[in-house]
């Protein structure tokens, strides 16, 4: 086995670099993986672009959406072996000791270990993972498929499925990308009446193959009275990442619907009244991805109704050009690095 291995870290701020790494032992509850897959998501830009609330340590390998097997295990750890096929997420591992951990909520840690934002991430070709922090992938599943939903498939899918919802509710999804385009087939999935509220009538077509009933061109029409013509949403999911859209959505709402944010925005939300949430009883939360179960959960839920990413994939070594696709919104919808090319 060879003594090195590749990686793309972030140098600085904007700069990446392909560097040879020593290869390392996992240390006590840890795993190391052979990287096969691993997503660009545009959280990255966090470690990527220097975002990440209190600074970053650099260099620093990015990624959080990693598929691959496991070659070495620490001595201390059961229940894993040398050769399956695991899967880490955006939560790496969690300290176990704040207020939501102890209350067994580990998807809210205070103080988290995170992939490629805290601890080396995917853009390699080995990563060194907590062993309590990895899952099973299904054979169903090939690596660049379960990469995408270890982020953008259990933030949609978990959100969705704890909103206290029924079938045959009107669901809307705002947004036909990277977190839209699978919130799209899990919602048309779990039975729900499903709208796609997108920009242009050329995504029509798409959004009615990814599972919508109906499609809502926001170039043309209101997305909130046009909710309203069909009864009003029990839920809309908010993937676009635009403040100033999703505080329109409120008025689409049903009495007691809720608004489900999921997309990460720039800009404030805001409302130009609280008469809609008073009178209606209608709310708006937040919901990020979800537990090791929650991520297990989305992948045999993948498999079982056939939900699957639209992906574009690019060699380990073209990270740079394959964040910068991403970034722009060129990607169509994610952007999944393969190792061995």
């Amino acid at each position: 086995m060879a003594a090195t291995y590749k990686a793309v870290e972030v140098s600085s701020p904007g700069k990446f670099r392909v560097v040879d790494r020593p290869l390392v032992s996992p240390s006590a509850g840890q795993v190391r993986i052979r990287v096969e897959a691993c997503g660009i998501c545009h959280s990255d830009a966090a470690t990527v672009e220097g975002q990440f609330p209190g600074g970053s340590t650099y260099p620093l390998v990015p990624g959080h959406e990693v598929v691959g097997r496991i070659d070495a295990v620490a001595p201390d750890v059961v229940g894993w072996k040398v050769g399956e096929r695991v899967g880490l997420g955006f939560m790496g591992g969690e300290d176990r000791t704040c207020e939501p951990c102890r209350r067994g909520d580990f998807a809210q840690c205070l103080d988290p270990i995170t992939p490629g934002m805290t601890v080396d991430g995917g853009y390699a070709e080995v990563v060194i993972a907590e062993a309590r922090a990895i899952v099973h992938i299904p054979d169903g599943l090939s690596p660049v498929e379960a990469a995408p939903l270890l982020c953008a498939g259990v933030t949609t899918y978990n959100c969705l499925r704890n909103a206290g919802l029924r079938s045959g509710d009107l669901v809307a999804i705002q947004g036909i990308g990277g977190l839209g385009h699978l919130a799209l087939q899990f919602a048309r999935r779990m039975g729900f009446r499903t709208v796609a509220l997108g920009r242009g009538a050329d995504k029509a077509a798409l959004a009615k193959q990814l599972g919508a009933h109906e499609y809502v061109n926001t170039a043309v029409e209101e997305p909130a009275a046009a909710l309203q013509r069909m009864g009003g949403a029990r839920a809309i999911l908010a993937t676009a990442p635009s403040g100033k859209a999703m505080g329109s959505l409120i008025a689409g709402l049903a009495p007691r619907g809720k608004l489900l944010v999921v997309g990460v925005t720039p800009d404030p939300v805001e409302l130009s009244s609280t008469v809609p949430l008073v009178f209606g009883a209608r709310s708006i939360s937040g919901s990020l991805v979800g537990s090791t179960i929650d991520e297990e959960d989305t992948l045999a839920f993948s498999v079982l109704q056939d939900v699957r990413p639209m992906v574009e994939t690019r060699p380990l070594l073209e990270a740079p050009e394959a964040f910068a696709r991403m970034m722009s919104g060129a990607a169509r919808f994610r952007m999944v690095l393969v190792t061995g090319q």
